[in-house]
């Protein structure tokens, strides 16, 4: 039974499609710099509170920042439009 619900698992892990391929910070500095992505500053006033961490990700064929906030003492995840 253990070995079923493993398999099942690891299927539906290796099926379900990716949310986001976030970049290295690298690669989110050339994504900004060549104007593909908004600074995050420019965005930073959708966050709803204060970011404590951010990633630049690709998903659905453009960018997202996906980011970790501290609104009312709890952290929650956002994700914003990295449209210019």
């Amino acid at each position: 039974m253990k070995q079923i619900f493993a398999f099942l698992i690891l299927t539906l892990l290796a099926v379900a499609p990716a949310q986001a391929a976030c970049l290295s910070q690298a690669q989110a500095r050339e994504a900004v710099a060549s104007g593909k992505a908004a600074p995050l500053g420019s965005v930073a006033g959708r966050a709803g509170g204060e970011i404590v961490k951010a990633q630049l990700c690709q998903q659905g064929g453009g960018y997202v920042y996906v980011l970790s906030v501290l609104k009312s003492g709890k952290v929650t995840t956002v994700t914003v439009p990295a449209n210019r």
